[in-house]
């Protein structure tokens, strides 16, 4: 069949057709429908494919993620430890309520021993702060420079945990007057800690 008998078919009799005309427009749409069918397939098939992809991404981030934190999952566990023995050891600084007037003697006498003059004394109200106590200790002590600046290494280098606060130093006849707030920490008893607790929640 000739190129130039193509060009003179009717598109709308096709039934009028020679056989080799109509052999031929059947294999063009036999293959047009076949191809068709295949881009469809292939789709479905190359979504399907970036979708396992994207999930296989994800997979792999939620594995790296879970294996960095069971790698450090021992050191996380080793600094946990250290920090419960840091802490046990600094509440072993903190001396509980009968302990406290043996402290404040000591303070007293860290400064009567560095021969300064205690012109004021004064502990005054703790105050409850979590799971401790802060008592605040007014002092005016009298003497000279060297002596008061020994008296507050004297006071860092105690057993027990004592702070200078707010401090003023003037000079006076004697020599120097320094005023200060010392400040004392304990730990709560458990008696002391669950009437806390109960406190806070009768005042809620």
């Amino acid at each position: 069949m000739k190129l130039a008998d193509l060009k003179n078919l009717n598109p709308k009799k096709p039934g009028s057709w020679p056989w080799p005309a109509k052999i031929i427009a059947f294999v063009l749409m036999f293959v047009a429908v076949v191809a068709a069918g295949a881009i469809l397939i292939l789709q479905d098939a190359w979504n399907d494919l970036q979708n396992a992809k994207q999930e296989e991404e994800k997979l792999k981030e939620t594995f790296l993620v879970k294996k960095r934190e069971a790698i450090n999952l021992d050191l996380i566990k080793k600094q946990l430890t250290e920090t419960q023995e840091s802490f046990g050891a600094l509440l072993k600084q903190l001396p509980n309520k009968s302990e406290m007037d043996a402290l404040l003697t000591d303070i007293n006498q860290a400064g009567l021993g560095r021969g300064l003059q205690f012109d004021l004394f004064k502990p005054g109200a703790e105050t409850v702060n979590g799971s401790f106590a802060v008592q605040p200790i007014t002092i005016k002590v009298t003497g000279n420079y060297d002596d008061i600046g020994k008296f507050a290494s004297d006071i860092a280098m105690l057993p027990r945990i004592v702070t200078l606060n707010d401090i003023a130093i003037s000079p006076n006849a004697a020599g120097l007057t320094m005023d200060a707030t010392a400040k004392t920490f304990r730990y709560l008893s458990d008696a002391e800690t669950s009437a806390q607790k109960k406190s806070a929640g009768a005042k809620k």
